[in-house]
């Protein structure tokens, strides 16, 4: 079952269950995947549905942030709830020390030597943790490994 699909079944059991925060979330979520449908101009893949959705997230814990430093502890709790629903649908995001792992993985499949392979690392990894990882922390996690074996070189 697609996640489009599921959204949608989980959709009419919240309505049934009358759960006002998980309906209101899933018809966002349901808008977004098919606005982003209509724009590829074909169905979505399992690979497009994760990134809207981690769009979304990252959305989310953005305006978490934003409302933290502005005190405004009403909308925290309304987009921590949001983005527990969103991330529901999510594939299970990898450890840090998984993370960390991959990322040495990678580093030898590409005989990466220095800073400068930053590009080649960041493009075999990716694809790899797509929907797992935050791209921000992959990137510093790739560039501080990359930077050691400068260091050591």
């Amino acid at each position: 079952m697609s996640i489009t699909e599921r959204i949608a079944e989980d959709l009419k059991q919240a309505q049934k269950s009358g759960d006002q925060v998980k309906l209101s979330t899933l018809r966002m979520l349901k808008s977004e995947l098919k606005y982003k449908e209509i724009e590829k101009g074909k169905p979505l893949t399992e690979e497009d549905e994760i990134q809207v959705l981690s769009t979304t997230a990252k959305k989310r814990q953005d305006s978490i942030t934003q409302f933290r430093q502005g005190n405004r502890s009403d909308l925290v709790a309304k987009e921590e709830s949001e983005l527990r629903v969103v991330q529901s649908y999510l594939p299970e995001q990898l450890s840090e020390q998984d993370l960390h792992k991959l990322v040495e993985e990678t580093i030898r499949e590409v005989e990466a030597k220095a800073k400068s392979d930053l590009g080649k690392v960041m493009k075999s990894l990716m694809p790899k943790v797509r929907g797992k990882a935050d791209g921000k922390l992959v990137n510093q996690i790739v560039t501080s490994q990359l930077e050691k074996l400068g260091a050591t070189s």
